[in-house]
């Protein structure tokens, strides 16, 4: 079984910095690539950034490229999302998922953490 949980989120000021984690349960950690997804009131879940299995390539949704870095650590079975220079626009709940391909649509992740908060004051 693969089981996702998400940690880090809170309140964090605008301009302000904040990192999120997300520690994975799986044999098969290192075979499986993440991403990163968020998701406001009523809106639907968008596109963050996502790593392959090796961490090699990453690549971001617009909104945050230069802003936010993904990585991952094999040896801790954990991938990170460094938020920098957050904005008001980027609270929302964010969920971590994993999948075999690294894409920017929900349908190609098979696993999901419940998420975590992350609200930003202005």
């Amino acid at each position: 079984q693969v089981q996702l949980v998400e940690s880090g989120g809170g309140l964090v000021q605008a301009g302000g910095s904040l990192r999120l984690s997300c520690t994975i349960s799986a044999r098969t950690f290192t075979a499986l690539s993440t991403g990163w997804f968020r998701a406001a009131p009523g809106k639907e879940r968008q596109f963050v950034a996502a790593i392959n299995y090796g961490g090699g390539v990453q690549f971001y949704g617009d909104s945050v490229k230069g802003r936010f870095t993904i990585s991952r650590d094999n040896l801790k079975n954990t991938v990170y999302l460094d938020m920098d220079n957050v904005q008001p626009e980027d609270g929302a709940t964010y969920y971590c998922a994993a999948g075999r391909i690294p894409r920017r649509t929900t349908e190609s992740y098979d696993y999901w953490g419940p998420g975590t908060q992350v609200t930003v004051s202005s």
